[in-house]
C-alpha cells in the first residue's frame, strides 16, 4: 500500500490582484473583532443607522449604509432599540415596540422578554403593594434587571446572542420564531 501525500490535480489558477494604489501606497486588509460573526459585519461600524436599505454595502442613491440582518423598522439604530425594550417604561415599552418594529428579530425578542418579564413583576408589586418594605425591594430589583438587561441587549448585538431570562427568555424564542 502506498500512502503518498494526497495531491491535487485540478489546474493552477492565478487569483486577480487589484490594481495598484496611485500613490503607491498597500492598503492593509480589514481586520475583524474575533468577538464579531464570520457572516454579518457589526452593526457599530456603520453610520447612518442602516434603517432603510435592505442588502450589505452602500445604496448609491440615499447615501445609506445598509446592515442587512441589522435592518430596524424605526429610525433607531438595533442596538439603542433593544436596549430601549428594557428601559421604556416595562412592560409598556417591550409592547411599543412590538407594535413598531417588524424587521428585526434581534428586537422583537427583547420585547417580547422585556414584555412578559416586566408585567409578572408588576403583577407582584401589586400583590405586595401593602408592604412598603417589599415595594422598595422590588423596585430595587426592578432597576438593577432595567438595567443588566438592557445592557447586554446593547452589547450583544455585535453577535446577536440572546440573553434569556429563564422562562421569559425560552417563551420569547419560540414566539419570535413562530412569527
Amino acid at each position: 500500500m502506498n500512502f503518498a501525500p494526497y495531491q491535487d490535480e485540478s489546474p493552477e489558477t492565478e487569483r486577480a490582484l487589484s490594481p495598484p494604489h496611485p500613490d503607491g501606497r498597500v492598503k492593509s486588509p480589514n481586520l475583524r473583532s474575533p468577538r464579531a460573526s464570520a457572516d454579518l459585519p457589526s452593526p457599530r461600524h456603520f453610520v447612518g443607522g442602516g434603517y432603510s436599505n435592505t442588502g450589505f454595502g452602500r445604496d448609491v442613491e440615499g447615501g445609506h449604509v445598509s446592515l442587512g440582518a441589522f435592518e430596524t423598522s424605526l429610525p433607531i439604530r438595533m442596538d439603542v432599540e433593544a436596549a430601549l425594550a428594557y428601559l421604556l417604561l416595562p412592560p409598556a415599552g417591550g409592547l411599543f415596540l412590538l407594535l413598531t418594529e417588524h424587521k428585526s428579530d434581534y428586537v422583537r425578542f427583547h420585547a417580547w422578554q422585556s414584555s412578559m418579564l416586566f408585567a409578572v413583576i408588576f403583577i407582584i408589586h401589586l400583590i405586595f403593594a401593602w408592604s412598603t418594605f417589599i415595594s422598595w425591594t422590588l423596585f430595587l430589583i426592578d432597576l438593577i434587571l432595567m438595567g443588566f438587561l438592557s445592557m447586554r441587549a446593547y452589547r450583544d448585538v455585535d453577535t446577536l446572542d440572546h440573553f434569556e431570562v429563564p422562562f421569559f427568555g425560552r417563551l420569547a424564542n419560540s414566539f419570535v420564531d413562530n412569527e
